[in-house]
């Protein structure tokens, strides 16, 4: 992956219309309808803070739940049917879309189990390592492979790449 231009997705700051932006398939965040009107009170308390991040085709990477309540009113009056964006492009790499849209939901919240085991699996059979995976959606190993419906040899013969030959353990007895 190369490096991110950490500037630009605030230079494409832009108003536009809400209908111009669709949902993602992959995103493993669920929010409560009573967390949907705490987030339409804190908007309407504190101004829209947070702009919603999308690909160049206006696929949300994160925001979706500010989407959804902007559709709803009294915001989408107030508002007048238009959201603040911020433009992310990974240039075509998919894998990228991913991990924006998780690590934004895992440093706010929860995530549900089924969701995210379909994403590492999917992560996984994309050919994407353990290591990018637990470095990209902040993950530790042991977590993947609770996610990956792996046995415990098959996950360890992805995380050495195959290699075998390991050595049984001795025990050396004093004479």
């Amino acid at each position: 992956m190369a490096d991110m231009d950490l500037f630009s997705p605030l230079s494409s700051l832009q108003w536009v219309d809400r209908d111009q932006l669709k949902a993602n398939d992959y995103n493993p965040n669920k929010v409560s309808e009573d967390n949907l009107e705490l987030l339409t009170q804190s908007i309407l308390t504190n101004g829209w803070t947070l702009p919603i991040v999308v690909r160049p085709d206006y696929t949300i990477i994160d925001g979706f739940h500010r989407w959804t309540v902007a559709g709803r009113e009294p915001l989408k009056t107030k508002l007048g049917g238009r959201v603040p964006v911020v433009i992310v492009d990974h240039h075509g790499d998919d894998s990228a879309d991913v991990y924006g849209t998780i690590t934004h939901n895992r440093a706010r919240g929860t995530h549900l189990l089924e969701p995210m085991k379909a994403i590492v699996k999917r992560l996984l059979d994309e050919g994407k390592t353990i290591q990018e995976i637990g470095k990209q959606l902040g993950m530790r190993p042991e977590e993947i492979f609770r996610l990956s419906g792996f046995t415990r040899d098959e996950f360890l013969n992805l995380m050495t790449d195959g290699v075998t030959g390991y050595n049984r353990a001795v025990i050396y007895r004093r004479v």
